[in-house]
């Protein structure tokens, strides 16, 4: 049977007060016994004692006055009964005319041997004793049966067994309230959260205190919330930019095939409407390969190979590519400072990925910059290998910063100039897979500065 949390808070709570209460029921009733026992052995000790004293060492108490004392002084509750031996195993007194206790010759060998010996005898306790006196040695032997300390004792078991099952009644109501206080915040989360929908994703739990660990968990929770928020805002915008980017092409595409349609035109003009549903359709398939791209970086990491790579190849690579396809391009690539070791030019990348990331920069500097140019600059810090790509471009207008890596975003003054808004986004995802950093510097007007991190093998 499957309980819950609350229901095995209380059997706990109650398994754990159960045990200390059968634990300290054990000890309260030996102790209590063990001192029962020690308090009557300790009164037969007496009581054999005086009355050895009585009939050795007073000359005046013989044996018959000594009875008559004992008989008016024993407590018949307790069946009290003294014998005393000489040294040749006689009988020289009994304080009662019974033979309720058994004595044998080896009984009183042991005792002459140990001097105290302490034993039951059915529900009777027995004490037998040395007693010496200047000419003689004698056994003294007391027996009694402690029917008020057993009766106490008997007592104090009831109650302990009354008490023990009452408290435990206590334990469980007292868990049960315990436990559901305990997880009533967590109660009221839970149905906080049953509350929340993909339609209000802007609600958020109640924190509580803010200290203590359901707080911690409510507060956890509403961090989940904001990035879940967060992630869907940013689903729709980027459905809602991919839609408007791929309808923008092909409602340009279907226009000018329409007008060419309605009409005759020259071959001039046919050929200027294949050259600009060529463009269109030149944009369309970077878009597309542009959500590819940011589709494979957003994948399982895992699933994406790395080798050993010279970052200072990739960037001549990539620059080469670059310029072949737009040969108005200037990218200069020059070292800060020497690099001596050759493992603090080599990382640990994908070759694809990181032209990818490296081509969307230089384009970006070179497509922004009037002069179509970028310097790229070599350096090692610390343990990373940094690329910095400085342009003296239009730059980023800094309300525009926070948002630049979102897919599909582009600045306010960068409206008139062809792009889609995917590349920084997806330079960023490649960035991070590469356990790299990404950071941009950018002023108006001025132009911008990206430097990008990446740790080299070591």
């Amino acid at each position: 049977m499957k309980l819950n949390i609350q229901a095995r808070l209380t059997l706990q709570f109650t398994y754990i007060v159960t045990f200390i209460l059968i634990l300290f029921s054990f000890i309260i009733y030996y102790f209590s016994a063990s001192y029962r026992e020690s308090e009557f052995y300790s009164r037969l000790e007496n009581k054999a004692i005086n009355t050895a004293k009585l009939l050795i060492e007073v000359k005046e108490v013989d044996y018959n006055l000594l009875k008559i004392i004992d008989r008016n002084t024993i407590n018949a509750l307790y069946n009290e009964k003294v014998m005393i031996y000489d040294y040749k195993d006689r009988q020289i007194y009994n304080s009662l005319d019974d033979d309720s206790i058994s004595i044998s010759k080896s009984l009183l060998d042991k005792i002459r041997l140990l001097k105290d010996v302490r034993y039951h005898e059915g529900k009777n306790e027995v004490i037998g004793l040395l007693y010496a006196d200047k000419y003689d040695r004698f056994v003294v032997i007391s027996s009694a049966l402690d029917t008020y300390g057993r009766s106490k004792l008997n007592n104090l078991k009831w109650i302990i067994i009354i008490g023990f099952f009452i408290s435990i009644g206590l334990t469980v109501l007292i868990g049960r309230i315990y436990a559901y206080r305990a997880l009533r915040p967590m109660s009221d989360v839970v149905k906080q959260v049953d509350k929340i929908t993909i339609a209000s994703l802007n609600m958020r739990v109640n924190e509580g205190n803010g200290t203590d660990e359901i707080a911690q968990l409510a507060i956890t929770f509403n961090k989940m919330l904001v990035r879940l928020e967060s992630a869907f805002e940013m689903q729709k915008s980027f459905v809602s930019n991919a839609s408007h980017e791929l309808r923008t092409p092909l409602t340009s595409i279907t226009g000018q095939l329409e007008v060419s349609l309605m009409e005759s035109k020259t071959q001039k003009e046919y050929e200027g409407i294949l050259e600009s549903v060529l463009e269109d359709i030149k944009n369309l398939n970077a878009l597309s390969n542009g959500l590819l791209d940011l589709a494979k970086a957003s994948s399982d990491i895992s699933a994406i190979a790395l080798r050993p790579l010279r970052i200072d190849e990739i960037l001549w690579q990539t620059r080469a590519e670059l310029i072949e396809r737009k040969k108005e391009y200037i990218i200069a690539i020059q070292f800060s400072e020497p690099i001596e070791d050759e493992k603090e030019l080599t990382v640990l990348g994908n070759d694809h990925l990181l032209k990818t990331a490296i081509v969307n920069l230089m384009d970006n500097a070179c497509k922004f910059s009037s002069d179509k140019s970028v310097e790229i600059f070599l350096s090692v810090r610390g343990k990373y290998i940094v690329t910095q790509f400085a342009d003296k471009g239009i730059g980023i207008d800094p309300a525009d910063l926070d948002r630049i890596f979102q897919p599909f975003f582009r600045a306010k003054n960068v409206k008139n100039i062809s792009g889609n808004g995917l590349g920084l986004s997806l330079t960023d995802k490649i960035i991070q897979i590469h356990r790299g950093t990404i950071s941009i510097d950018s002023h108006l007007n001025k132009g911008t500065t990206v430097t990008i991190g990446i740790p080299f093998l070591s």
